[in-house]
């Protein structure tokens, strides 16, 4: 299973969701985590974060997205122009076009308010994040019946 982290800015959110998801999971051969920064400072607080690989910039969003099992990141990264202008149209519409399932954690610096959402902390988002996808990547190597 392959897990699209794409975060920008510092990275701290992305590095904390990565963290989150190595921590949850004792067996960790059965997927990988690319972290992909909207800069190279994004990308490498991820990297330090467990990310297997880590690439920067547009064409690698365009590229991981392609074939990606899992995206995850700040909500904002569906929207092209948010995150302070990292996140370009092209970048916006790889990620919005993937097949891959969505795990998007709602952050008010984006200008994106998601209706319904609880008013929880980041930590909080975070964790509840790593734990839909650690349930996805249970889901995906469970044995057909």
């Amino acid at each position: 299973m392959k897990i699209v982290v794409i975060d920008g800015q510092g990275g701290a959110l992305g590095k904390s969701l990565i963290s989150a998801i190595r921590g949850g999971r004792k067996k960790t051969s059965d997927f990988e985590i690319l972290a992909v920064g909207t800069n190279s400072a994004a990308t490498a607080t991820m990297i330090s974060g467990g990310a297997d690989r880590g690439a920067t910039g547009e064409n690698p969003v365009a590229v991981a997205c392609r074939d990606a099992d899992v995206i995850a990141g700040p909500v904002g990264i569906l929207s092209a122009n948010s995150m302070l202008g990292e996140i370009t149209p092209l970048m916006a519409r790889s990620i919005g076009e993937s097949r891959a399932k969505k795990f998007l954690i709602p952050v008010s610096k984006c200008d994106i308010a998601v209706v319904g959402v609880s008013d929880m902390s980041y930590a909080e988002y975070v964790r509840m994040a790593a734990g839909m996808i650690l349930r996805e990547i249970e889901a995906e190597s469970a044995p057909a019946q």
